[in-house]
Protein backbone atom coordinates (compact mmCIF):
# COMPACT_ATOMS: atom_id res chain seq x y z
CA UNK A 1 0.00 0.00 0.00
CA UNK A 2 1.01 3.38 -0.93
CA UNK A 3 0.11 7.46 0.66
CA UNK A 4 0.45 9.60 -2.11
CA UNK A 5 0.10 13.35 -1.01
CA UNK A 6 -0.44 15.74 -3.64
CA UNK A 7 -0.34 19.53 -2.95
CA UNK A 8 -1.97 21.88 -5.94
CA UNK A 9 -3.32 25.15 -6.54
CA UNK A 10 -6.45 25.80 -4.83
CA UNK A 11 -8.22 27.06 -8.27
CA UNK A 12 -7.30 23.32 -9.35
CA UNK A 13 -8.92 21.24 -6.57
CA UNK A 14 -12.92 21.02 -7.62
CA UNK A 15 -11.24 19.83 -11.03
CA UNK A 16 -9.04 16.99 -9.34
CA UNK A 17 -11.59 15.83 -7.28
CA UNK A 18 -13.46 15.46 -10.16
CA UNK A 19 -11.14 13.34 -12.23
CA UNK A 20 -10.64 11.56 -8.90
CA UNK A 21 -13.78 10.43 -8.15
CA UNK A 22 -14.20 9.78 -12.20
CA UNK A 23 -11.12 7.47 -11.79
CA UNK A 24 -13.07 5.12 -9.29
CA UNK A 25 -10.91 7.10 -6.35
CA UNK A 26 -13.89 7.30 -3.82
CA UNK A 27 -11.99 8.22 -0.50
CA UNK A 28 -9.54 10.99 -0.39
CA UNK A 29 -8.20 13.26 2.63
CA UNK A 30 -7.84 17.03 1.71
CA UNK A 31 -7.30 20.41 3.74
CA UNK A 32 -6.31 23.50 3.29
CA UNK A 33 -1.93 24.47 3.58
CA UNK A 34 0.11 26.92 3.41
CA UNK A 35 3.47 26.77 2.22
CA UNK A 36 6.30 29.45 1.96
CA UNK A 37 7.44 29.62 -2.15
CA UNK A 38 10.56 30.59 -4.10
CA UNK A 39 9.22 34.07 -4.94
CA UNK A 40 9.55 36.58 -2.31
CA UNK A 41 7.97 40.16 -3.63
CA UNK A 42 5.72 42.35 -2.39
CA UNK A 43 2.92 42.94 -4.57
CA UNK A 44 -0.04 45.44 -5.17
CA UNK A 45 -3.59 44.54 -5.88
CA UNK A 46 -6.14 47.33 -5.86
CA UNK A 47 -4.25 49.50 -3.77
CA UNK A 48 -3.65 46.78 -1.34
CA UNK A 49 0.55 45.59 -0.62
CA UNK A 50 0.72 41.66 0.48
CA UNK A 51 3.74 39.77 0.23
CA UNK A 52 3.86 36.46 -2.69
CA UNK A 53 5.83 34.53 -0.32
CA UNK A 54 2.88 32.70 1.83
CA UNK A 55 1.55 30.20 -0.59
CA UNK A 56 -2.22 28.94 -0.51
CA UNK A 57 -2.55 24.95 -1.20
CA UNK A 58 -5.21 22.06 -1.00
CA UNK A 59 -3.26 19.17 0.24
CA UNK A 60 -4.66 15.86 -0.94
CA UNK A 61 -3.96 12.28 0.81
CA UNK A 62 -4.72 9.54 -0.72
CA UNK A 63 -3.92 5.50 0.52
CA UNK A 64 -4.46 3.24 -1.85
CA UNK A 65 -2.46 -0.15 -3.20
CA UNK A 66 0.55 -0.02 -4.90
CA UNK A 67 -1.34 -1.01 -9.00
CA UNK A 68 -3.34 2.41 -8.43
CA UNK A 69 -0.37 4.55 -7.12
CA UNK A 70 0.44 5.21 -11.14
CA UNK A 71 -2.89 5.80 -12.66
CA UNK A 72 -3.72 8.23 -9.49
CA UNK A 73 -0.81 9.86 -10.13
CA UNK A 74 -1.41 10.61 -13.83
CA UNK A 75 -4.68 12.07 -13.22
CA UNK A 76 -3.81 14.27 -10.66
CA UNK A 77 -0.64 15.43 -12.94
CA UNK A 78 -2.75 15.95 -15.71
CA UNK A 79 -5.75 18.07 -14.31
CA UNK A 80 -3.84 19.99 -11.93
CA UNK A 81 -0.84 20.83 -14.22
CA UNK A 82 -0.43 24.33 -15.54
CA UNK A 83 3.06 24.87 -16.65
CA UNK A 84 3.29 27.44 -14.31
CA UNK A 85 5.79 27.82 -11.36
CA UNK A 86 4.01 26.83 -8.77
CA UNK A 87 1.71 23.63 -9.79
CA UNK A 88 2.97 21.66 -6.73
CA UNK A 89 4.75 18.50 -5.72
CA UNK A 90 3.49 14.58 -5.12
CA UNK A 91 4.26 12.53 -2.54
CA UNK A 92 4.47 9.04 -2.47
CA UNK A 93 5.68 6.78 0.82
CA UNK A 94 5.02 3.15 1.81
CA UNK A 95 2.13 2.22 3.93
CA UNK A 96 2.87 -0.22 6.48
CA UNK A 97 -0.36 -1.59 7.52
CA UNK A 98 -4.24 -0.12 7.88
CA UNK A 99 -7.23 -1.09 9.98
CA UNK A 100 -11.05 -0.25 9.81
CA UNK A 101 -12.16 0.63 13.15
CA UNK A 102 -15.47 -0.61 12.54
CA UNK A 103 -15.12 -4.01 12.10
CA UNK A 104 -11.37 -4.43 13.48
CA UNK A 105 -10.05 -5.77 10.23
CA UNK A 106 -6.48 -4.84 8.77
CA UNK A 107 -4.18 -4.99 5.77
CA UNK A 108 -4.53 -3.72 2.33
CA UNK A 109 -7.97 -5.80 2.36
CA UNK A 110 -9.51 -3.04 4.62
CA UNK A 111 -9.16 -0.46 1.10
CA UNK A 112 -12.54 -0.35 -1.14
CA UNK A 113 -11.31 -2.20 -4.66
CA UNK A 114 -12.07 0.34 -7.86
CA UNK A 115 -15.22 -0.46 -9.52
Amino acid sequence: MKKIEAIIRKTKFEDVKEALLKSDIDWFEYHDVHGIGQSRQERIYRGVQYSTDVIERVALTIVCRDQFVDPTIKVIINVAQTGQVGDGRIFVSEVLDTWSIRTGENGDTVLRDKK
